[in-house]
């Protein structure tokens, strides 16, 4: 399957990678697998790797992708979101996507590269930790 993720239970992050010709049957069966998974905790931050993904999804598949993780609501409480699309098709489609489900997280960015994805995800766990010994 074109949809494949890691979780650092430590870190409270999932590792998402779309790669290839993804099709929204298969974003959708993605999240099902999440949902049952055993070692999911209840609270993530999410890394999205879109930089490797061939299909370009239409705006109607984007706007259905979001069911995703509007059906885990109540199970996973999602925290930030980083998402990687380099494609200039896939960085639009993933903005319009993080419209569709930015109530649901407390951020969503969208980057160019996986370096901006990932200090921007560290410093926003940084913040958090700061925050919490005011």
């Amino acid at each position: 399957m074109p949809v494949s993720y890691d979780i650092d239970k430590d870190a409270r992050l999932i590792r998402t990678r779309c790669y290839g010709d993804v099709t929204l049957s298969e974003v959708l069966s993605h999240f099902r697998v999440l949902k049952d998974d055993p070692e999911r905790p209840d609270r993530l931050d999410v890394l999205l790797d879109l930089s490797e993904m061939t299909s370009s999804p239409t705006a109607d598949q984007i706007r259905s992708a979001s069911d995703g993780p509007k059906a885990m609501q109540g199970l996973l409480r999602f925290g930030n979101c980083a998402i990687m699309a380099s494609r200039d098709v896939i960085f639009g489609m993933a903005r319009m996507w993080a419209v569709f489900v930015e109530p649901l997280f407390t951020e969503v960015r969208v980057f160019r590269s996986s370096t901006e994805a990932v200090v921007w995800l560290a410093s926003q766990e940084a913040a958090k930790r700061i925050g919490q010994t005011d």
